[in-house]
């Protein structure tokens, strides 16, 4: 094995280490509880409550199943994007999580499911469209414009096809039709 390489390893690993124990030591002592907080807290549960209220309830399964996928992916490129530096999100819910939670676990789904279940025979590539314009032209620049986030080394030029894709896969996931109940109760 190479010493060095677990030599620097662990020095930079202490780095970070040592970079998120600041980070959530800031969290706790400016962010936690403040307005944007509460937000983001608020755009976290209410649009799942209007979601539940509203979609049909007979597609609920199948759609749970797409928005979980939608935020799995959706959660991964975010972090990856903070990682790589190309972005930076103040104020978030949680500080162990590098990415705006509401943006990714409620926001993103949210949208995409009520754009499948809406008018459900449109063209889902029209849908895309729509949402890839929504997110990158409008939802991004609305965050940035508040202070929730900030682009380093982005562009929203460049989330629109990356939105369009997330949708379709969304929507190929809510076409999933090979579920079987195993257990019922009765």
């Amino acid at each position: 094995m190479n010493q060095n390489y677990i030599e620097k390893t662990n020095e930079l690993y202490n780095l970070v280490a040592q970079a998120q124990s600041e980070m959530i030591n800031e969290w706790v002592n400016n962010v936690v509880f403040t307005a944007p907080w509460w937000l983001g807290v608020t755009l976290s549960i209410i649009p799942w409550i209007m979601w539940a209220y509203f979609h049909k309830k007979e597609s609920r399964n199948r759609m749970l199943f797409a928005g979980f996928g939608i935020i799995m992916i959706s959660s991964f490129l975010d972090f990856l994007g903070v990682q790589l530096g190309l972005w930076i999100y103040y104020y978030e819910m949680i500080p162990w999580i590098p990415a705006y939670e509401p943006w990714d676990g409620t926001l993103i789904p949210v949208f995409i499911l009520v754009l499948i279940e809406y008018k459900p025979n449109a063209s889902p590539y029209l849908k895309g469209l729509i949402f890839s314009a929504v997110s990158a032209f409008l939802a991004e620049p609305f965050f940035e414009f508040v202070g929730l986030y900030k682009e380093i080394h982005w562009s929203n030029l460049y989330s629109f096809p990356i939105y369009f894709l997330i949708f379709l896969f969304g929507y190929w996931l809510s076409r999933r039709n090979h579920f079987q109940i195993y257990w019922s109760p009765k």
